[in-house]
């Protein structure tokens, strides 16, 4: 029974301060301004949850272009913390080698699954035609994920269905990755 408590808060927790890294890399690959003067709701809470890592990671990891790496190493890292603790929560059963790798899946699986959710605020935002700065950072980050679905998918009586063609696409990607997790690490 605290075997599972510790797992899920381990898994909250580092579920938190990694999406909130992996959305500090993906808004500032994309320009979105993440201070409070910009009128970003989230960016001040994204810096509470990822600056203490993130800062510190800035000074060994440089930036590959328009990629802040230092947040993808932070991400990574604290994925890959979460995979040992597991193990040895799990009695250090299986190889370790595997980690790393593990620890990488891990983390494409929860970026999958935040795109996925960016879609879903998306398309209920639409619905509601909600103006508002998270509406105009939902969709500064999810409109260049649907601009080439749009090119593909016409408009089926007024309704756009490009994000459940994206929302689709991202299962299976999903459904892909583990596939492939399943079979290099287990």
């Amino acid at each position: 029974m605290l075997a599972q408590i510790f797992n899920l808060l381990l898994q909250v927790g580092v579920g938190l301060v990694c999406s909130a890294c992996l959305l500090r890399l993906y808004m500032q690959y994309h320009r979105v301004g993440l201070s409070a003067r910009s009128g970003n709701p989230f960016g001040p809470f994204i810096f509470a949850l990822s600056d203490w890592l993130v800062l510190p990671l800035r000074r060994i990891v440089a930036p590959v272009g328009r990629w802040d790496s230092a947040s993808l190493v932070a991400a990574y890292l604290l994925e890959l913390v979460k995979v040992v603790l597991l193990w040895l929560l799990a009695g250090a059963h299986g190889p370790a080698a595997q980690m790393p790798l593990a620890a990488l899946f891990g983390l494409a699986g929860m970026a999958l699954s935040a795109l996925s959710g960016l879609v879903i605020v998306f398309a209920l935002l639409s619905w509601v035609h909600a103006h508002s700065p998270m509406a105009d950072i939902v969709d500064r980050l999810v409109s260049p994920l649907l601009a080439p679905i749009r090119r593909f998918i016409p408009l089926v009586g007024g309704v756009d269905l490009s994000p459940l063609a994206l929302l689709v696409l991202l299962q299976i990607a999903s459904i892909i990755l583990q596939g492939l997790h399943f079979g290099a690490v287990g």
